[in-house]
């Protein structure tokens, strides 16, 4: 059953949205129409799509407002500086020409009074004018926290000074004082939510969001075959995928320390296919061509029709990200991975809900420490030969039908914000 929320006005504020292919564009994109269908009012503010490329989509403009009714959806699209080759100064104005911009946009929307404002984290620029716009207009304010953006931030080391550590407390302030305002503040693991308890958010305004996956559409009964001919690859060869973003927190450059490894013991059968774009492609296809790598090749994103057909060819997908990364950025391309039933291994610290997960549900995924090049080829080899006994990974698979399935993380989530807002706010029917 999905719930009906008829004439209820649902305001989503977010620098990504479709039809951005991976991560938070991907799933804005999905609630969105998701929300419109079940007959509410949407409207949406973000910037023109850019993401992982940092190159605006064609067909749309960086420079200037749009406004277009999408999949139901009233869209509305604001100037956003968007940086070819962004570093942390280029991204710090990327994302403040945003909040400036939608500003515009959002006090455009005061006479559409929103029940809600669903505001997505990043970005934080956005954060204080949008507590003041749910203010005016009697609207509920929820936080959904994708990114940690300034403990991912700070976790890389990205911004390097003697007063690092009094911005570092000095922003931290600011981001406790803004998370403890909204209604709601929401995130995609327990292990974000205790990091959002830790800052000040009260436990009742505490909700768990995951991110999620098309069980239909994306399941171990589809063939692959074609695409994996199209690609060049023999019957007989090993496909080892990453797909998605391509940027420093990855930490790619393992991947290809492990196809390096496979080259010189003459294990020619196996092939590493790298999948995405990203600040760091051009950085990484140069290192991968001076490396003199043979078994490894980059491709362009696929549009979403292919994905399934990518995942089920790979027999190995790596979920790769530098140490420190892990609970503040959980890595969405895992959910369609574990959906597939695919074999998958992830770096994290044993700190990590990542590490936790599989150790609640042994066999999900083969979870190993960061930045460990020799461990992580071992895993590749380990993982190889499992999944040539094994094609489907049954235990990804039964997890992403219980945890992972689109319509049920939706519907709960619509359920949990009625009962924290209170009913007089969302008026539910269920609808059957």
């Amino acid at each position: 059953m999905k719930e009906d929320v008829s004439g209820f006005r649902f305001l989503l504020y977010s620098i990504n949205y479709s039809p951005e292919l991976t991560g938070i564009g991907k799933y804005n994109g999905e609630m969105a129409e998701w929300l419109a269908k079940s007959g509410c009012e949407v409207d949406v503010i973000t910037a023109p799509p850019h993401y992982p490329e940092w190159k605006v989509h064609k067909g749309f403009s960086r420079f200037s407002y749009s406004r277009k009714r999408v999949n139901g959806v009233n869209v509305t699209r604001c100037p956003t500086f968007i940086p070819r080759h962004p570093n942390v100064v280029r991204r710090l104005i990327h994302l403040l020409s945003f909040a400036i911009s939608s500003s515009i946009a959002l006090f455009g929307k005061i006479f559409r009074k929103p029940d809600v404002v669903f505001v997505v984290q990043p970005t934080l620029f956005c954060v204080p004018l949008a507590l003041l716009f749910c203010k005016l207009v009697g609207a509920k304010s929820i936080l959904h926290i994708q990114d940690f953006e300034i403990d991912a931030m700070f976790g890389l080391e990205l911004t390097k000074s003697s007063k690092r550590n009094r911005r570092l407390r000095f922003v931290s302030r600011m981001e406790t004082y803004l998370l403890t305002k909204f209604d709601i503040v929401s995130s995609i693991s327990y292990s974000m939510l205790a990091k959002a308890r830790v800052k000040g958010v009260a436990e009742n305004r505490l909700l768990y969001f995951p991110n999620w996956s098309d069980t239909e559409f994306i399941n171990p009964s589809v063939d692959g075959r074609e695409l994996r001919k199209s690609w060049g690859v023999e019957a007989h060869e090993k496909i080892v995928l990453y797909a998605g973003n391509i940027g420093a927190k990855q930490g790619l450059e393992t991947v290809l320390d492990a196809a390096y490894t496979f080259q010189q013991r003459g294990l020619e059968n196996v092939r590493f296919f790298i999948v995405g774009e990203g600040a760091h492609s051009e950085r990484l296809r140069k290192l991968a061509e001076e490396t003199g790598l043979s078994n490894l090749e980059f491709k362009p994103l696929q549009n979403w029709d292919n994905v399934p057909k990518m995942l089920a060819m790979a027999d190995v997908h790596l979920v790769v990200q530098r140490r420190g990364v892990a609970d503040a950025v959980l890595p969405s391309k895992l959910t369609n991975i574990l959906s597939a039933g695919g074999h998958a291994i992830v770096t994290a610290d044993e700190n990590t809900e990542l590490f936790k997960i599989v150790g609640k549900y042994p066999g999900v995924y083969t979870c190993i420490s960061p930045e460990n090049p020799e461990l992580f080829t071992n895993a590749i080899e380990e993982s190889l030969s499992l999944s040539e006994n094994q094609p489907v990974n049954d235990a990804a698979r039964e997890y992403a039908i219980r945890f992972l399935n689109k319509d049920s993380i939706l519907n709960e989530f619509i359920n949990r914000v009625q009962h924290q807002l209170g009913v007089n706010v969302v008026k539910l029917e269920l609808n059957s």
